[in-house]
């Protein structure tokens, strides 16, 4: 049994599964419209949360849900597609994982937020059932706003 006290001693900063993935947007991953489909935007938003949560467990993981997934904006052929993931709270085998995808026009440097997403991921032990993993350590003001909202998001779902 785990207790507390070497919960809070493996304790990782938010900063340790922050992880980001860039990629060029190419004629085959674009529909009709010439923007990118929402199911490839996906499938980079699972695989970066998925990153994410590796990063901050140091286990293997999978996706239990995908809390919310919005698309804002269009990503165009020739576009850079950004994403940016990290871990901002944690339950005993669970993490809340968000990831924000953004287009970068690679000529003029403007950027755009297209789409954000929370996925809760769920680290596996050897013996392929779920495993505990370390709290997280929430620091700058955005990080402790996103942990209490998390936890209270958690704490309505549970209850």
């Amino acid at each position: 049994m785990i207790k507390n006290q070497d919960i809070q001693a493996h304790a990782i900063p938010i900063q340790q599964s922050r992880t980001v993935l860039t990629d060029l947007v190419f004629p085959n991953d674009t529909n009709h419209h010439h923007t990118i489909f929402g199911g490839k935007v996906m499938a980079y938003v699972d695989k970066i949360a998925c990153i994410s949560a590796m990063r901050h467990c140091r286990k293997p993981v999978v996706t239990a849900s995908s809390d919310s997934f919005d698309f804002l904006a269009p990503i165009k052929t020739g576009e850079a597609i950004n994403l940016e993931a990290y871990v901002v709270c944690t339950h005993r085998t669970s993490m809340d994982v968000i990831v924000k995808v953004e287009r970068e026009n690679l000529l003029t440097g403007e950027r755009q937020l297209t789409a954000k997403a929370r996925l809760t991921m769920l680290a596996i032990g050897e013996d392929g059932k779920p495993t505990r993993v370390p709290e997280v350590i929430p620091h700058t003001e955005e990080e402790k706003q996103q942990y209490q909202e998390a936890n209270e998001r958690y704490r309505l779902r549970h209850h």
